[in-house]
């Protein structure tokens, strides 16, 4: 049997007595409902300012947080859907006194439902995207430099790791300052590791190894002992994203810098979402061949083999990101009909003039303590030529896939500004500690 509730009596919206427990960790606003009337296999839910809700019988029976159902301790489902009675309906609904939903099952089952939670659904905040914010494409026109935090707060202060995050994932790029640069290995009194892109990274969540390793270097140090790539080199690198020889490419890269103190060498950023929205209404043949037209990316290794292959400009589908495989050094191989490896070429040529523009790319140095945080499958991201000659220029690096961050960044609102309340759909955020250099913004992309 599902949970039941007596004698609730209502505050302003609130229930007095505990409300029904929701299959997650959050608390709802208290929402009551106006009607519920079985249509078919659905209820048909309608709160009083005319929202409604279809939501299917099984599902419904699914979401009871009670024994049978959805675990009260785990919040997870118990129901394997192969021992679903196949006659299986709602037999009765009803709105009770407090705005609850109460369902009763033909198997015998019943249950409340709380109607925020059941609101929250009907509003689209149950979604991958609820709790994040929304995505603000930029140019060099808008932007002209990665919004800045501070390093040492990110490390102790949940607050402004929060900001860095929503700030990264936004805009696409972050930047924090002074992060501490040591990279011996060594571990502070507490047991931490002193360096701070491990400690950051360890504070949101699962580093990607990749063959790279979990955290690597780059600098001007070419060996046959170590996985190399063009970027241990003084030339320059042209905007570009990571490692679209993988299925799915990484979704977030962090680089630090140790020392850098050689003549040239600045690093570029361009956002790939608002040169990906310039080619599809300003130059739409370039746009179709970019999104359609394959290539072969594989990494030059003498001990691993990745490829894949996709267009440049993968537009990924409903509910995944858009993402840029737009590598020079490794896209290997045109795979599509001959007819159309000529404009194949013109259109890879036109993105890269695009990316290095200065209405879009911006370049600032990379001083030591900096760490930059981007989307690697939405920024393009590139350095100036520089020579090793002249100094030391030595970069941390490591990689953290979009889940993590996302994950890490709803947990922060959930404890810190917004307590337990439930995440909300998409929106613009204003973290009050964002730089100057980012008050003026694009348009808006889902991202």
């Amino acid at each position: 049997m599902g949970q039941q509730r007596k004698d609730l009596i209502l505050d302003m919206g609130t229930p007095r007595l505990t409300p029904p427990a929701t299959p997650d960790f959050y608390s709802y606003p208290w929402t009551p409902l106006a009607q519920a009337v079985i249509d078919g296999d659905f209820v048909a839910l309608t709160w009083p300012d005319g929202t409604g809700l279809p939501a299917h019988g099984w599902w419904l029976r699914e979401c009871v947080v009670a024994d049978g159902a959805t675990d009260p301790v785990t919040r997870e489902l118990t129901i394997d859907p192969a021992d679903l009675p196949d006659d299986l309906t709602v037999t009765s609904v009803a709105v009770d006194d407090d705005g609850a939903l109460a369902a009763c099952w033909n198997d015998g089952f019943s249950g409340t439902l709380h109607p925020g939670w059941l609101r929250h659904v009907a509003d689209g905040h149950h979604r991958s995207s609820a709790g994040l914010p929304t995505a603000i494409a930029w140019t060099a026109a808008t932007m002209v430099e990665p919004p800045t935090f501070d390093g040492p707060g990110a490390l102790t202060d949940d607050e402004e790791l929060l900001a860095f995050l929503e700030a990264m994932v936004t805009f696409g790029v972050a930047r924090l300052r002074t992060l501490p640069v040591d990279d011996t290995g060594r571990l502070d009194e507490e047991g931490q590791p002193v360096e701070g892109l491990a400690r950051l990274t360890d504070r949101i969540g699962v580093r990607r190894r990749t063959n790279f390793g979990d955290l690597w270097n780059v600098k001007a140090e070419i060996t046959g002992d170590h996985e190399n790539a063009i970027a241990n080199t003084g030339f320059r690198l042209g905007p570009h994203a990571d490692l679209p020889t993988r299925e799915v490419p990484p979704g977030f890269q962090l680089l630090h810098c140790v020392a850098n103190t050689v003549a040239g060498g600045w690093s570029t950023m361009a956002d790939g979402a608002a040169l990906v929205a310039h080619l599809e209404t300003e130059e739409p043949e370039t746009y179709e061949a970019l999104t359609t037209l394959r290539w072969v990316f594989f990494n030059r290794s003498r001990d691993h083999d990745h490829r894949w292959t996709g267009p440049m400009i993968d537009l990924g589908g409903r509910g995944r990101p858009l993402t840029l495989r737009a590598f020079y050094p490794v896209r290997g191989f045109p795979d599509m009909d001959r007819a159309d490896v000529p404009r194949a070429y013109r259109a890879a040529k036109r993105f890269h003039q695009l990316a290095a523009d200065p209405g879009f790319q911006i370049r600032y140095p990379f001083l030591p303590g900096d760490l930059i945080g981007f989307d690697n499958r939405r920024m393009l991201h590139g350095r100036d030529v520089f020579d090793p000659g002249t100094g030391v220029r030595h970069l941390r690096g490591t990689y953290v896939d979009h889940d993590e961050i996302h994950s890490r960044l709803r947990v922060l609102r959930r404890h810190t500004r917004l307590t337990d309340s439930a995440p909300d759909g998409p929106a613009s955020i204003e973290t009050g500690r964002r730089s100057a250099s980012t008050e003026n913004h694009d348009k808006e992309f889902a991202p």
